[in-house]
């Protein structure tokens, strides 16, 4: 499935970017937040998880979309993982 690829692939900085056709200053601002966690100190070290990849695309919606800074889609998206945590909860009680 989708999911299990994504967690095989890891992306650079430019990698990430072009594949969001996003600036690198709008995942730096995500990092910044802490919306997104790379591996490695520096940018040109950065390794970003295939999750992030997700995390990027919804970011960029709220902010085109509904005018979200990436302060708030950090605040969103951490909440929607919150989401998704309790549904899994949930699915195990049941």
């Amino acid at each position: 499935t989708g999911s299990i690829v994504e967690e095989e692939l890891e992306f650079s900085l430019g990698d990430l970017c072009r594949v969001c056709s996003v600036r690198t200053e709008f995942v730096v601002e995500l990092v910044d937040e802490g919306a997104l966690e790379p591996a490695g100190s520096e940018r040109d070290e950065w390794r970003f998880p295939g999750a992030s990849l997700q995390r990027v695309r919804t970011a960029l919606r709220l902010h085109h979309d509904l005018g979200v800074n990436a302060a708030g889609a950090a605040l969103i998206l951490d909440l929607l993982d919150d989401i998704e945590r309790l549904r899994a909860r949930l699915q195990d009680l049941d």
